[in-house]
């Protein structure tokens, strides 16, 4: 039985934990729109050293793979700073969007950013997991043939994935066949984002639902969980948390 958890607010995530019954708990340590530094609050360290597994969300704002140095430079910046926090917390991950380049750029001037990033990053005190996204045609990691190209690029580095499955839904992957997809790409799944979607296949929309509420046969997610054999973090809404944590490990 893999361990399972969710997404939890950081003002106080050992005690959002405990509610939800999870043994995993990610969350973000400052705005996932804004591009202050982490912040460590006194309550977020209680989570350390606890029984509950924890990872640390990037914000969504970085997207180390744009052409654009106003950008590029500062999330740099941004994601080292949060692997530094990570480590502060004893997480085992830190789960980072593959970001995307411009309308016209050349796609692989963002997998040569990437390569960027983990030559020039001196310390990684914590793994990075790069996530599958929903949409975005310029997207780094939303179709399986990208992050293929990127894992080519990272090719000599230890880079972790984590398979969201709204998100693959959602790029019109699969799920039937997208662990041994990916497996055959990155050769590991760190983590599994576990969640339905609220909208079609295919869609490209980034929205999430509570298990069994969405657009997702209940039976496929429990599939990719099984095959994926990962740590899995729910980030469906948070009133019905403990209703999809439970369904889990009934079913699983």
């Amino acid at each position: 039985m893999p361990r399972i958890g969710a997404h939890v607010d950081s003002d106080d995530p050992l005690a959002c934990a405990r509610a939800r019954g999870a043994e995993v708990a990610q969350f973000f340590l400052g705005d996932p729109q804004g591009w202050k530094g982490p912040v460590v609050g006194e309550r977020t360290r209680e989570i350390a050293g606890s029984d509950v597994d924890v990872y640390v969300h990037a914000p969504y704002v970085i997207n180390v793979a744009t052409a654009n140095n106003r950008v590029r430079i500062p999330s740099r910046k941004l994601l080292a700073a949060h692997l530094a926090a990570a480590a502060e917390l004893g997480a085992k991950g830190l789960v980072v969007h593959g970001g995307h380049v411009g309308a016209g750029d050349d796609p692989a001037k963002g997998f040569e950013n990437w390569r960027k990033v983990f030559e020039r990053l001196e310390e990684r005190p914590v793994p990075v997991l790069i996530e599958n996204t929903a949409g975005g045609g310029n997207a780094m990691a939303r179709k399986l043939e990208r992050i293929a190209r990127l894992w080519d690029a990272l090719d000599g580095f230890d880079v972790g994935f984590c398979l969201d499955t709204c998100h693959a839904h959602a790029a019109g992957e699969e799920l039937s066949e997208v662990v041994d997809r990916v497996m055959a790409i990155t050769g590991r799944i760190d983590l599994v984002h576990c969640n339905d979607s609220r909208d079609a296949f295919g869609s490209g929309a980034d929205r999430h639902a509570n298990l069994g509420a969405g657009t997702i046969d209940p039976g496929l997610i429990l599939d990719v969980c099984r095959r994926a054999d990962a740590p899995i973090v729910l980030e469906t809404p948070a009133a019905g948390q403990a209703e999809d944590i439970a369904f889990l490990r009934e079913n699983l």
